[in-house]
């Protein structure tokens, strides 16, 4: 079997930033197993699936698998897989996908890049004594989203950098995505973002993480729109904008490669 095979880096100003994701259309799903283990080959932090949604609630179904589970929600290969539909129809200005945990998600032309419009996932307080101390870090605050997300609030942007998280010990705390998030330098806010248990200890750029910490920031300051930094090894700027219930990130991509994966 031939599936058309895309790598982007999406959030990328230019190749080798951003994250890397994998886009990958197939004419119909299948086995849960067979797609991890694509993933395991891919080995990129997801690689993202797409099925024609015959269903016509979307364009697209979209699953993203790690290389070590599916996961309910992913905005990079979001918009990677947003970019490669919209880069092979210059008359299209938009792209719908149904997902099977975080409902339809929608990339737009925005400019020279996207937008990606993805659920707004507010956190609230608690207190994460464990976390905390796998991060070693000195936490203002910390936050917790029941979808499995953990925010720990640090002081300022040299704080976020320097953080060096335990990695068994995180992992060993679960399925979690672990974001550490301050004011920025550069930017509004700065964030990074580590998922040991799903076998990527630091992702290099989030959407999901921002999906989370969007909210918070919006209120802490006063505003709707800003922009973020990932400081991650890569790196990555994303624009911010609260609307209401939905998260809106903006940002560019880059393919780096383009082919086909022979499956057996």
């Amino acid at each position: 079997m031939r599936i058309p095979f895309t790598q982007v880096d999406a959030f990328a100003a230019q190749a080798f930033g951003g994250n890397p994701a994998a886009v990958m259309p197939l004419p119909s799903w299948l086995d849960d197993a067979t797609l991890l283990r694509i993933a395991q080959e891919n080995n990129l932090s997801e690689t993202a699936f797409l099925v024609s949604d015959a269903g016509g609630a979307a364009d697209y179904e979209l699953r993203w698998f790690t290389p070590a589970a599916e996961i309910a929600l992913c905005g990079h290969a979001t918009l990677a897989a947003g970019h490669v539909v919209l880069a092979s129809d210059p008359d299209r200005d938009a792209v719908r996908f149904r997902t099977r945990q975080s409902g339809v998600l929608e990339v737009t032309r925005d400019g020279a890049g996207y937008a990606l419009s993805l659920p707004a996932l507010a956190p609230a307080p608690r207190d994460m004594p464990a976390i905390v101390a796998s991060l070693r870090v000195d936490a203002v605050e910390t936050l917790w989203h029941d979808g499995g997300y953990a925010v720990a609030v640090l002081a300022d942007e040299a704080a976020v950098r320097a953080c060096s998280p335990d990695q068994a010990a995180l992992a060993a705390q679960g399925r979690l995505l672990v974001i550490v998030t301050a004011p920025g330098d550069t930017s509004d806010i700065v964030s990074r973002a580590f998922t040991p248990a799903f076998g990527i200890p630091e992702d290099p750029v989030t959407g999901g993480a921002h999906a989370v910490i969007v909210p918070y920031w919006a209120v802490r300051l006063g505003r709707d729109s800003f922009s973020a930094y990932q400081a991650s090894a890569r790196g990555g700027r994303l624009g911010c904008r609260l609307d209401g219930a939905r998260v809106v990130l903006s940002g560019t991509c880059i393919t780096v490669i383009e082919g086909t994966f022979l499956l057996p």
